[in-house]
């Protein structure tokens, strides 16, 4: 059995789910969130005991691997409405710089034109500094798959670490092309 699968979901108070069909919505005081389960999975909501378990029909390897996403997903819907998920960008290098003007995204990171991205439906940006995007919404996949295509723009490179990381990110570097001697 799944080991993630098989652990309920606790739902805290001030968290509403509702099950209609094989369709999920959770409300929160952040907002709310639907998930279409697949067919095959059998969502169930306790409300005495406030949790929400998933079922599968049997061992097979395609059911196996269902149990655990749903209840995975179902999990960061829970916790995204009570609080929203955040990613922040750290944008390194002389004169690489990230602005915001209304709903987009301004990048200037070394191209000769500002790379402009449009923020997404249900995910807030934020630019609190020249070098630091914060991204933030109750959808977990809608931030990492943001914040992805932000990195993508322009990756961190491992000689000088000129780009876009992840705060915390480690860049491996290395050494450059050595200079002296020739002969």
């Amino acid at each position: 059995m799944s080991r993630i699968g098989k652990q309920p979901v606790a739902v805290p108070s001030g968290v509403d789910v509702s099950i209609s069909g094989n369709s999920i919505t959770v409300k929160g005081p952040h907002g709310e969130l639907t998930h279409a389960a697949h067919p095959r999975m059998k969502v169930v909501f306790d409300a005495d005991g406030r949790k929400v378990e998933v079922k599968r029909p049997d061992d097979q390897r395609e059911n196996r691997a269902l149990h655990g996403l749903t209840r995975a997903l179902i999990n960061n819907m829970v916790a995204g409405v009570q609080k929203p998920f955040v990613k922040r960008l750290e944008v390194v290098g002389v004169g690489y710089q990230a602005s915001l003007s209304g709903n987009v995204l301004s990048l200037q990171v070394g191209y000769a034109n500002t790379v402009k991205l449009p923020i997404p439906p249900r995910v807030l940006c934020d630019v609190p500094a020249p070098t630091t995007i914060e991204i933030k919404s109750i959808d977990k996949q809608a931030v990492g798959q943001f914040a992805a295509e932000i990195r993508n723009v322009r990756p961190p490179e491992p000689y000088k670490g000129k780009g876009i990381r992840y705060q915390g990110e480690y860049v491996r570097r290395k050494a450059g092309k050595a200079f002296g001697s020739g002969g």
